[in-house]
């Protein structure tokens, strides 16, 4: 019923993995995605999709851990994508609100995994914090088949340029909170058919978990809730509208549970 297009599964502990996986199926979780982040755990995030019909992953390398890649993983990666079955290439893009000094480097990284996007004819699930703009720039210049802007939090105009790239923008945990007015006017505001949901879990905890407590796929389903209420639209046609949105911008995905 629900598509939790963002979840890094693979951070849980291996005990917790099943007990989350459970907990999800009865909250109604239909499908969740798993983006790796580095060399470490690209085999982790394809064989644990691999052993529950609920998951599916994306391959690609997070902007914070760039400097533990070279050339080397890029063939590795690409390799790895040729003979398996990705529903995206991500999390890739730039990060610029933990540190700045390494800029040429994340962008010579996010254009490479762009480039292998483009070659396979994936769409890409992107990490943009403080850096909306400068991939907004490289979108334009490297034509991938869209994809999804993750933990989306820039402006109404930032947001229309990535609908037009053939984007979703990913909305989550962080629309919860009662101070999120520029999220929650968002996430009301912009077509409907231009959203998907995400827990981000484990991190990225929606407002109402306490200090202490995990975030899990399973909040996906009153981040929903939550969002079909600003939206003033019944729960169930909310799920629906979702469901289409995430099978549409991650067709492979599309193909495998429809």
């Amino acid at each position: 019923m629900w598509i939790d297009s963002h979840c890094h599964l693979d951070f849980f502990p291996i005990p917790s993995i099943k007990k989350a996986l459970e907990s999800a199926r009865k909250s109604q979780i239909s499908n969740i995605i798993i983006p790796s982040v580095s060399p470490a755990n690209l085999s982790r995030v394809h064989d644990l999709a691999g052993q529950y019909d609920t998951l599916s992953y994306a391959l690609g390398f997070h902007p914070m851990y760039i400097d533990k890649i070279n050339e080397t993983n890029l063939i590795k990666l690409s390799d790895f994508v040729k003979n398996s079955l990705p529903v995206a290439i991500g999390e890739i893009g730039i990060d610029l609100f933990v540190r700045k000094d390494n800029i040429n480097k994340q962008e010579y990284f996010l254009v490479s995994q762009l480039k292998l996007a483009i070659k396979y004819d994936l769409p890409v699930i992107l990490h943009t914090r403080s850096a909306v703009d400068i991939v907004l720039k490289h979108l334009r210049r490297h034509k991938v088949r869209g994809g999804i802007a993750h933990a989306f939090n820039g402006s109404n105009q930032q947001a229309y340029q990535f609908i037009d790239l053939g984007f979703k923008l990913g909305f989550g945990g962080a629309m919860t909170y009662p101070r999120a007015k520029h999220i929650q006017r968002l996430a009301k505001e912009l077509p409907i058919e231009s959203i998907v949901l995400e827990t981000d879990s484990p991190d990225m905890p929606p407002f109402w978990l306490k200090r202490g407590q995990q975030n899990q796929p399973k909040e996906l389903k009153k981040i929903g809730i939550f969002l079909a209420q600003l939206r003033g639209l019944d729960t169930l046609k909310m799920a629906k509208i979702i469901s289409k949105n995430t099978f549409q911008v991650l067709p492979r995905l599309g193909k495998l549970y429809t």
